[in-house]
């Protein structure tokens, strides 16, 4: 099956409130994928997967990734693999262990956290003011702050795909995704990634650190071409 084709396994509740924009764009397959590899990421770095997530991804088909790069395939089959065996208890011990430890947890996967050394720093204010400008607004009740990766990854989603009603969120041309990846995603992503995958008792996450910098690889390459195909002389 190709990327495009990505099956679809839920969407977490969204951390950030748009702004309708009236953008009107398809949604093509590959977005689609995109969308649900973003929801799927945002769902597993912001909690454990329960139960029905784990039952999903162990049955879901498998991915044929294009352009030769068989990382996010491979990524992918392990995930499924492993959901398959995983007890819900263990891989919810699991992600508190590693994120929710009293103290201070092995891992804070937040911008402020890798860009700037402390967290709720300057790249936390950038963000927000970035996010005004898009009309994008923090959920009130929503306990991470946007600076989270997982927020992070579900704000991507909502600029894919929008919302639909009641919210009635419109797409975002790719130009406003790429600038919003580079940004807040692409300068420490794989930093934070490969914390979580080398972090004392990362089993289960060690996985979903591998498909989430397989799959964040792939989207910060497909946009530095589409960049140098669009600046390109015709």
């Amino acid at each position: 099956m190709s990327l495009s084709e990505a099956p679809q396994v839920g969407h977490p509740s969204a951390p950030a409130a748009p702004a309708a924009v009236p953008v009107a764009l398809a949604l093509s397959g590959e977005d689609q994928a995109r969308a649900d590899l973003y929801a799927l990421l945002a769902r597993l770095l912001l909690a454990a997967p329960d139960t029905q997530l784990l039952y999903a991804l162990a049955h879901a088909d498998p991915i044929a990734a294009e352009g030769g790069d068989p990382a996010l395939e491979q990524a992918w089959e392990a995930l499924t693999l492993a959901s398959s065996v995983m007890d819900p208890a263990a891989v919810a011990e699991e992600f508190d262990q590693l994120f929710i430890s009293v103290g201070t947890p092995p891992v804070n996967p937040y911008g402020s956290r890798y860009l700037a050394g402390y967290m709720n720093d300057a790249p936390l204010a950038g963000l927000r003011a970035d996010l005004a400008r898009c009309g994008l607004q923090r959920v009130r009740g929503v306990g991470e702050f946007e600076d989270h990766l997982g927020a992070l990854c579900e704000i991507m989603r909502v600029l894919i795909a929008g919302a639909p009603a009641p919210l009635a969120i419109a797409r975002q041309p790719l130009a406003r995704q790429q600038a919003f990846f580079d940004a807040h995603i692409a300068p420490w992503y794989a930093r934070c990634l490969a914390d979580i995958a080398a972090a004392e008792g990362a089993n289960y996450y060690r996985l979903v650190a591998r498909l989430a910098g397989a799959f964040l690889d792939i989207e910060a390459e497909a946009f530095v071409v589409g960049e140098a195909l669009a600046e390109s002389p015709v």
